[in-house]
């Protein structure tokens, strides 16, 4: 289990996120489609298409660590559009 503080929020990328991205990738949907600052300490949530693979991007002050997550059975529970209905690629 991963624990962060209090003051970390968590960025959710709505739709699909193309899983080979790696750090500049995913740092490139975090500024140009989420619109925030991946230097910010924030955490930002990517998902696959079949929603059984899982990736959190988080830079701590001296680089960007990448989480991953495979389900082996089931899928995540993970919205396909945004309230406003924009999906992210």
């Amino acid at each position: 289990m991963l624990s962060f503080p209090a003051s970390v929020r968590i960025h959710v990328a709505v739709g699909v996120t193309d899983m080979r991205k790696s750090f500049d990738g995913l740092c490139a949907v975090a500024q140009n489609v989420l619109e925030e600052d991946p230097f910010s300490g924030h955490v930002f949530a990517f998902c696959n298409r079949r929603r059984d693979r899982l990736k959190l991007l988080l830079w701590d002050r001296n680089g960007f660590w990448v989480f991953a997550k495979r389900l082996e059975e089931g899928t995540f529970a993970w919205r396909r559009t945004s309230r406003s209905g924009q999906r992210c690629r």
